[in-house]
């Protein structure tokens, strides 16, 4: 039977309810502060009334809050006088106590009850919003509901903002690279011949989840995840977990994610179980040789094409540059493999931002030769480094190349 259409006008569209105390957040409330004031001064220098952040990153740099969507929209509005999430029903008080904003909860019982909660919190005037995420449905709904308001692109500028990182965030991150360190140890335990790609991986991933419970007892535990490959599935950085068996011979590509309240660090190494052959071992050679040009030239004021460009100059003298696979490192904060790329500091060749303390980056050549040619498999290290005013300090601990990580059984 259909709902009575009497009722949808005496159900509320929107409400607040702070259910619960505050969770303890990442960072102590100071540090958000200081995130609001550096919108709040950009907002003023564009005239700008107000911010629609609709992004997980933003939203979580800004709130604390990391969202879940299931597809349904979820906001944050700041303006100079208040920062406000806005959630679905269906979570709860929790995105009310995971931030160190207020909260807006919008409920199901009509369509575009988000919109409607996001226009009570906003101002009329230019309306910041993060171009790069909103979907055409969304701007057209949000045109809809201020009456087609005009719309700044904010993103740029929060971005540039995420790139530099405060001192607290630099130690999260630190701690993060510790533990996908200890992901790592794990792994390379549990590799055997006979034993499946995703038994590997698992050992990785639950000892880094025990880890990060036991460190950050106070945190929401999500997201960590490994990726680990072996044989003809090394060809791609990001190719997932299968149920392949080892054998020997195999070249393995071991790559931990532990994920610390949205916050994303990184190990990846190149293994061999059992000795390589010789045309393995120059391609493996070559791309640690790769690796450790790119972390000498980490330093302020070296810009990132120009730290791809002496890569390329590296790997074309080797002859190899045709086996390269893709961009040689890039920046680290809140992101993960499906939300917050900082696609402005990513050591490529169109992009000119120039290296800054407080910058934290990945070094991470791969080369990838084709099936069928000698030294078949991808090749990859990757290590994370904080860019300080003299240099810059590699955080990741495990060892590389061959003298460290060729199984032996």
């Amino acid at each position: 039977m259909l709902d009575n259409p009497q009722h949808f006008q005496t159900r509320p569209r929107t409400f607040r309810r702070p259910n619960g105390d505050k969770a303890p957040s990442a960072f102590p409330p100071s540090e958000y502060e200081t995130r609001l004031e550096r919108l709040r001064k950009l907002m003023a220098e564009r005239d700008i009334a107000a911010v629609v952040l609709t992004s997980m990153h933003s939203i979580a740099y800004i709130s604390g809050f990391l969202y879940c969507s299931f597809g349904r929209p979820f906001g944050c509005v700041v303006t100079q006088d208040a920062s406000t999430t806005v959630s679905a029903n269906i979570d709860g008080g929790q995105p009310w106590r995971r931030s160190i904003s207020e909260n807006v909860i919008y409920t199901d019982w009509q369509r575009d009850n988000f919109w409607h909660a996001v226009a009570d919190l906003t101002p009329r005037g230019r309306i910041g919003i993060e171009t790069d995420h909103l979907t055409l449905a969304a701007r057209d709904a949000l045109a809809s509901a201020f009456d087609t308001p005009e719309l700044v692109d904010i993103a740029p500028g929060i971005m540039a903002q995420r790139m530099i990182k405060s001192p607290a965030e630099i130690a999260l991150i630190r701690e993060g690279a510790r533990i996908a360190d200890l992901g790592g140890e794990a792994i390379r335990d549990a590799i055997k011949p006979g034993t499946r790609e995703i038994d590997v991986a698992m050992a990785g991933r639950d000892a880094m989840e025990l880890e990060i419970a036991r460190s950050f007892p106070d945190s929401e535990l999500r997201d960590t995840w490994v990726w680990f490959q072996s044989g003809l599935n090394t060809d791609g950085a990001h190719n997932p977990v299968t149920t392949r068996r080892l054998q020997m011979g195999d070249i393995l590509s071991l790559n931990t994610f532990p994920m610390i309240s949205g916050y994303y660090t990184a190990l990846e190494r190149t293994l061999f179980l059992g000795q390589p052959d010789a045309a393995s071992m120059r391609f493996w050679q070559a791309n640690v040789a790769a690796h450790e040009l790119g972390l000498s030239l980490i330093k302020p004021g070296i810009s990132c094409a120009e730290v791809c460009a002496r890569l390329n100059d590296f790997f074309a003298a080797e002859g190899l540059l045709d086996y390269r696979s893709f961009g040689y490192g890039h920046s680290f904060g809140i992101l993960s493999h499906y939300y917050g790329r900082e696609a402005g500091l990513e050591f490529r060749e169109d992009i000119d931002t120039v290296l800054r303390p407080g910058m934290v980056v990945s070094m991470e050549p791969m080369l990838w030769v084709p099936e069928g040619e000698p030294g078949a498999g991808g090749y990859r290290e990757h290590d994370i480094l904080v860019v300080t005013e003299t240099g810059a300090e590699n955080i990741t601990k495990f060892p590389y190349g061959p003298e460290a990580n060729i199984i032996r059984t």
